[in-house]
C-alpha cells in the first residue's frame, strides 16, 4: 500500500503524496491476479465435486457462497476505507459516512453489475440480484462490523501508518473476486468455464478499479478535502 509524504507536487494528480491513480491501480494489480486465479481454481473445485449435481443444486451452492464472500468482502472494504480515511481526518461522523456509501456503492459495482454485464457481453442472459436492496436486514450487520472494525485499528498507531496489511489486502481482492465470479455462476452462467481465459481478464478489470476506489482514491479524497 501508499506510504504518507509529506512533499507535495503540483499539477499531478497525487494520490497519498506521491502516488497517482495510476501507480495505486498497479500496485493493486498483482493482488488482483493471483487472487482471481485462486478464485477460478476455487469455483472450479465447487463444479468438480458436483458432477452428476443438477444445474440448479450447483447455481444454489453457488448463491450461498456468492452471499457468503459478498458479505465477507463488506467487512474488508468497510474496514479498507475507514482505515485509510483516519489516516487524514479525525472527523468520525464524515468518516462514517464516506466510508458506508464508499462501500455500498464499489461492493456492488464489483460483486454484482460488473460481472453481471459481463456476462451479459458474452452471450449469457443474467439475473440480476443486489443485496443491498433486496436483503437489507443481511447487509446491515456486516458493513456495521466492518465500519466499527476500521475505526477500532485506525486507534493503533502502527496499523494506521501501514494501512492495509498484506494478508488483509490480499484477503479483501480475493472475497471480491470470488464473489464476483460466484455471482455469475448462480445467475445464470452455467458454462463459464468455456469462457476461462476471457472471464479472467474481465474479474481482474472488475476486482482492481472499485477495490481501488474503495481503499484508496475515495477515502483519501474526502479526508483531504476541508
Amino acid at each position: 500500500m501508499v506510504k504518507k509524504n509529506h512533499s507535495h507536487g503540483h499539477g499531478e494528480n497525487h494520490i497519498c503524496g506521491g502516488g497517482t491513480i495510476a501507480e495505486e491501480l498497479m500496485s493493486h494489480f498483482p493482488y488482483a491476479v493471483f487472487s482471481v486465479a485462486l478464485s477460478i481454481v476455487g469455483v472450479a473445485l465447487l463444479d468438480y465435486f458436483s458432477f452428476g449435481a443438477t444445474s440448479d443444486v450447483v447455481s444454489k451452492g453457488a448463491d450461498i457462497l456468492f452471499h457468503t464472500f459478498h458479505f465477507m468482502h463488506i467487512i474488508f472494504a468497510a474496514t479498507g476505507a475507514l482505515l485509510m480515511y483516519f489516516r487524514f481526518s479525525k472527523n468520525i461522523v464524515r468518516g462514517i459516512i464516506v466510508g458506508s456509501i464508499s462501500t455500498v456503492v464499489f461492493c456492488v459495482l464489483s460483486d454484482v453489475i460488473f460481472p453481471y454485464v459481463a456476462g451479459m457481453l458474452l452471450g449469457v442472459k443474467m439475473d440480476l440480484h443486489i443485496c443491498f436492496m433486496s436483503e437489507l436486514y443481511n447487509v446491515l450487520p456486516f458493513l456495521l462490523i466492518g465500519v466499527i472494525n476500521g475505526w477500532v485499528l485506525a486507534q493503533h498507531e502502527r496499523i494506521k501508518q501501514s494501512s492495509y496489511s498484506l494478508w488483509s489486502h490480499f484477503a479483501h481482492i480475493f472475497v471480491s473476486s470470488a464473489a464476483s465470479l460466484l455471482y455469475m455462476v448462480s445467475h445464470g452462467f452455467d458454462h463459464w468455464e468455456q469462457h476461462m481465459g476471457v472471464l479472467f481478464l474481465l474479474l481482474i478489470a472488475a476486482v482492481v478499479v472499485p477495490c481501488t476506489m474503495s481503499d484508496v482514491i475515495v477515502p483519501l479524497f474526502f479526508a483531504k478535502r476541508k
